[in-house]
């Protein structure tokens, strides 16, 4: 496929995936533009990036499809049809991980994630045939008002919501089946960029489509939060000893899926949907733009290092996160204060408004402390703004009020991330520290007990090419002397 069709194809596919399951409400023309627009941008890069590239026409052709099956995917309004394209995009995808047929790691992480996706189909299309016949449709809008209109929902039904949190889990690359997401950089940097910004967020996506259905089954509730807020906090603390930019990057992508699987699990979906917009800009930006990453450290570099923040000025620096998210709260949630979901995100946001604030320094330069608290005041009030956007965007909201034991997990999860964040920062040399660092560099082995698993089930097969045979040369006679 040459690059003008390619192009021309990119833009004619959400007309094609329209007319082909039309279902055109707000959240599938957001999706829908999303999938378009980073689609275009790293088809832009990667014409530069792969120039010369003897496989440059196979990556066109699969990223198109792959694309286009995303496209189909946002804007099914049947469950059967949504599987499909999902199986479609995981298929396309897989051409393009192994790009690089000659390099034996990027066959092995294709074949792990071909191994882990295959049994993800296994869980999403037993979720799907369960659902249509005990409540009678395919049809998502039909199926969730169904599933509303019951009193008691058949058993079949919460098997599954955890059929569909399963198949989720295994395509979101939640712990411990992550393995692959971390070893698939051996594949070209727009094909990650595609990974990290469109294709992995899918499950995300299902579960905010189907979150008329998910809100009525608690276990699935709590099963959400327990995976998302596990696999968050391990995969963060795994990318803080991270020094290589696109494992960090991965890693950070494994964590951000777990948060965005534990907000649906609290039953935030406007912030999931937030989330999930927010990382696939983030994540193709961060990807693209990876060149320069080393560039820009070797001129921090130069530039000696500002002393270490004081506990007590972390302190100050929490109380005054949570003062500033408590007024972006009470933008985003005018009557939300009953609500035990808005403690979640204030808390979350608080935070995350910390690490700018903690820089502020009464001996430092006003510039510098204004830019800092500009910044923060700045991200509070996009909070707010985007929050109140997309929560316009669902199409109905679901009542749901999460049970005690979630909270918890989520705001444990959270301020123990942030308690092993001030210790890195105030004592990096502590015992329990060097412990924990020891333990999350070597990724807390459990991809090396998955990965020996998964080989004693399937085995990848490399393939030995012949190498080049060395010409034989003679050995010059030396003349004798005489």
């Amino acid at each position: 496929m040459s690059p003008v069709l390619a192009s021309a194809a990119l833009f004619a596919i959400p007309v094609f995936a329209l007319a082909a399951a039309p279902r055109l409400d707000a959240l599938a023309g957001v999706m829908l533009g999303l999938v378009t627009f980073i689609a275009v941008v790293i088809h832009r890069f990667a014409h530069r990036y792969l120039d010369g590239q003897p496989a440059a026409r196979h990556f066109r052709r699969w990223f198109v499809a792959a694309v286009a099956a995303s496209s189909m995917l946002v804007t099914a309004g049947d469950l059967r049809l949504l599987a499909l394209a999902w199986t479609a995009s995981s298929l396309s995808l897989h051409q393009l991980l192994s790009f690089f047929a000659d390099r034996p790691q990027a066959q092995v992480a294709a074949h792990k994630k071909f191994l882990l996706s295959r049994l993800a189909d296994v869980a999403i299309y037993s979720s799907v045939m369960l659902l249509g016949r005990s409540l009678g449709s395919y049809d998502l809008a039909t199926l969730q008002a169904t599933a509303v209109a019951l009193e008691t929902l058949p058993m079949s039904v919460h098997v599954a919501g955890y059929l569909l949190v399963a198949g989720v889990a295994l395509r979101s690359a939640q712990l411990p089946f992550h393995g692959w997401l971390i070893q698939v950089m051996e594949a070209p940097t727009p094909v990650s960029a595609l990974l990290h910004a469109g294709v992995v967020n899918i499950g995300g996506y299902v579960l905010i489509r189907l979150a008329g259905l998910t809100a009525l089954l608690p276990g699935v509730m709590n099963a959400l939060v327990i995976i998302g807020a596990t696999t968050a906090m391990l995969a963060a603390l795994v990318m803080m000893t991270r020094v290589t930019v696109k494992v960090a990057l991965a890693w950070s992508t494994a964590a951000q899926m777990g948060f965005m699987l534990l907000e649906c699990g609290l039953g935030a979906w406007e912030l999931a949907l937030l989330h999930l917009v927010a990382h696939s800009c983030y994540k193709a930006h961060a990807f693209l733009g990876s060149g320069g990453v080393v560039a820009a450290q070797a001129r921090r570099a130069l530039i000696s290092p500002p002393p270490r923040p004081t506990a007590t000025r972390w302190l100050s620096a929490t109380v005054g996160g949570a003062l500033i998210a408590a007024v972006a709260a009470g933008l985003a949630w005018p009557a939300g204060g009953e609500d035990p979901r808005t403690w979640v995100a204030t808390a979350v946001l608080a935070l995350a408004l910390a690490p700018f604030l903690v820089r502020v320094s009464l001996a430092g330069s006003w510039r510098t402390n204004a830019r800092l608290l500009g910044s923060a005041f700045v991200v509070t009030a996009l909070y707010a703004i985007w929050h109140l956007a997309f929560t316009a965007l669902l199409p109905t909201p679901v009542a749901f009020v999460p049970g005690t034991m979630s909270l918890l997990i989520a705001l444990g999860a959270f301020a123990a991330l942030y308690v092993v964040q001030v210790m890195v920062s105030v004592r990096p040399h502590t015992r329990a520290l060097r412990t924990l660092h020891t333990w999350a560099f070597a990724g807390f082995h459990l991809d090396e007990l998955f990965t020996r698993a998964t080989f004693l089930v399937w085995p990848p097969r490399h393939e030995r090419r012949p190498s080049s045979p060395i010409p034989a040369t003679r050995t010059p006679s030396i003349p004798r002397a005489a």
